[in-house]
C-alpha cells in the first residue's frame, strides 16, 4: 500500500509542496522536467519501508510556489536545504534527475557537510552542456534555447500543454508510450495551472546564472559517493556525452549505472531497475536526521 502523504511549508520564503513517507535516515527527491514529485511515485513506496523519503515540488514547479525570481539553482538548492531544516532534517542522502540534478549538484557544493551521498539521473551539468555547445548539441538542446526566449513561449503553450508534454514524454523515451495517459494527465493539470509553464521556463531562464555559478568553482570537486545514472538510449545525454567522463570530471568519488533500452525519464521508464540502483546506492546511509 502507498502511504505517501502530502504536505505543505513555508521555507526559504515560499510555500513548498512535499510529498512524504517512511522514516529513519532521510532521503530527498528532487524531480526535473517536465515532471513534478509526482514522478517518484513508483520509488517512494520502496524508499519508505527503509528511509525517510522528502519528494519536493521544486520552486515554479506543482503545488510549490511560483515567484518571479529566484531560480538560480544557488537559490533553488536552498530552498532544500531550509525544506529540510524545517523537517528537523540536518543530513541526507540526495536524489536528483535532470533539473533536480542542477539543483542538487548546486546544493552539494554550497552545502557539502548536509549530503552523505548523491544521485544524479541523465543529467549532463550545465557549464558542460554550455562549453561543449555545437550544432550538434544544439539541435538536441534546442528546447534550452526556446525555453528562454522571454514571453512567446507562455503565449505558444497556452491553452498546448499537452501537446508539449506529449512530445516530450514521447520523444524523450526508449518505448514513446512508456508514460501512461494517467501520468501524463497529471503532468498536463501541473503545468497548465496559473503559472505552472512560466515558473517551469523561469527555470531555465536563469541558465547564465547557473553557468556563472558552475565556473566560479569548476575546479572544485563533489566530495561525496556520487551514482551517475542515465538512459543509454537518450539523444541529448547517454548518445551525445561520454557520462563517465564527463561526472568525473565532477566528483572524486564516482560509481555510474548506464541503462539499456532507456531514455531521460528510467524512473518512469524502467522504474524497478532504478529503484534496485537507489537501494543498493543507498545501503550503509544510518543516519538518520
Amino acid at each position: 500500500m502507498d502511504d505517501t502523504g502530502h504536505d505543505t511549508i513555508r521555507a526559504n520564503g515560499i510555500r513548498q509542496h512535499y510529498r512524504h513517507a517512511g522514516s529513519g535516515p532521510p532521503v530527498i527527491l528532487l524531480h526535473g522536467f517536465p515532471e513534478t514529485s509526482y514522478a517518484w511515485r513508483f520509488q517512494i513506496p520502496e524508499l519508505a519501508r527503509r528511509y525517510r523519503v522528502i519528494a519536493p515540488d521544486l520552486r515554479g514547479y506543482g503545488d510549490t510556489d511560483k515567484p518571479s525570481t529566484g531560480y538560480d539553482k544557488r537559490t533553488m538548492a536552498n530552498d532544500i536545504v531550509k525544506l529540510a531544516e524545517a523537517l528537523g532534517i540536518d543530513r541526507f542522502a540526495l536524489v536528483g534527475h535532470d533539473r533536480g540534478a542542477r539543483v542538487a549538484t548546486r546544493l552539494v557544493k554550497d552545502h557539502p557537510a548536509l549530503v552523505d551521498r548523491l544521485v544524479v539521473m541523465d543529467n549532463v551539468p550545465t557549464r558542460i552542456v554550455a562549453r561543449e555547445m555545437n550544432a550538434r548539441i544544439a539541435r538536441q538542446y534546442w528546447f534550452f534555447l526556446f525555453h528562454q526566449v522571454a514571453d512567446l513561449p507562455e503565449a505558444l503553450l497556452a491553452g498546448r500543454e499537452e501537446i508539449w508534454l506529449r512530445h516530450f514524454f514521447s520523444d524523450w523515451c526508449h518505448h514513446p508510450q512508456s508514460i501512461s495517459d494517467e501520468a501524463i494527465a497529471a503532468y498536463v493539470k501541473a503545468f497548465a495551472a496559473e503559472g505552472g509553464v512560466r515558473g517551469a521556463l523561469s527555470d531555465y531562464r536563469a541558465g547564465p546564472e547557473d553557468i556563472a555559478q558552475d565556473l566560479a568553482d569548476a575546479d572544485s570537486k563533489i566530495a561525496c559517493p556520487v551514482l551517475s545514472i542515465w538512459g543509454e538510449d537518450f539523444g541529448a545525454v547517454g548518445k551525445l556525452f561520454d557520462m563517465q567522463a564527463v561526472w568525473s570530471e565532477m566528483a572524486e568519488n564516482l560509481q555510474v549505472a548506464p541503462i539499456q533500452r532507456c531514455g531521460h525519464l528510467p524512473h518512469e521508464e524502467q522504474p524497478e531497475t532504478v529503484t534496485k540502483l537507489l537501494l543498493d546506492f543507498l545501503d550503509g546511509w544510518t543516519t538518520a536526521g
